[in-house]
């Protein structure tokens, strides 16, 4: 019996040994899991990129397209440019008509393609007139479109080159951190988020 209580005495005394582990040993024992960052960027920064993708569009329109590898808007760049440069022709080609038909009123003539077989004007002199000025008009609105699309086909380089730099990490969610206070051995509770600048 007095050997059985010893040894009892000695296992309880070998427990609480067990028990008493340091806290900064313990809390630096303890393996830490850190996630490696999965976005790489393969691409080095280039800071004239943009400039330079807007000079090309410049230069030759679609080509900062080409430079930006985004092949699918030079057929719109060059669809827009050919659609106001068509119009252009066209109500140049009508303006034309309607001035020689009002000169030629002017001169005494009744044979242009706006008068009637019994010589009487289809259309008055106050309409080749206004349809002159319309003509006009629609003219400035084919070059205005030709225009707006060469300057948005540079524009839309410059942006391209600029967002095609744009550092998007997979990783925007705003999450908890947990973290060991180093004085005190409590958690911490955070709500942290990271945002990292080039």
């Amino acid at each position: 019996m007095k050997n059985k209580g010893f040894y009892i005495l000695l296992f309880l005394c070998s427990l609480s040994a067990i028990g008493q582990i340091d806290e900064d040993k313990r809390v630096l024992d303890e393996p830490f899991i850190v996630a490696r960052d999965t976005v790489v960027s393969t691409e080095v920064y280039d800071p004239l990129a943009p400039s330079r993708a807007a000079f090309y569009s410049a230069a030759i329109p679609g080509l900062g397209q080409a430079y930006n590898k985004k092949y699918w808007k030079i057929p719109i760049i060059y669809a827009g440019m050919a659609t106001g440069v068509y119009f252009y022709i066209q109500n140049q080609n009508d303006y034309t008509r309607f001035r020689d038909a009002y000169k030629r009123r002017l001169a005494g003539f009744t044979d242009d393609e706006f008068f009637g077989d019994g010589a009487v004007a289809i259309i008055s002199n106050e309409r080749l007139i206004n349809a002159q000025r319309g003509a006009q008009k629609n003219k400035d609105y084919s070059i205005i479109t030709v225009i707006a699309f060469y300057a948005l086909n540079i524009i839309d380089a410059n942006v391209d080159a600029h967002l095609r730099q744009y550092d998007i990490s997979d990783d925007l969610s705003v999450g908890p951190k947990f973290d060991m206070n180093k004085f005190t051995t409590k958690p911490n509770y955070t709500l942290s988020l990271t945002y990292t600048l080039k």
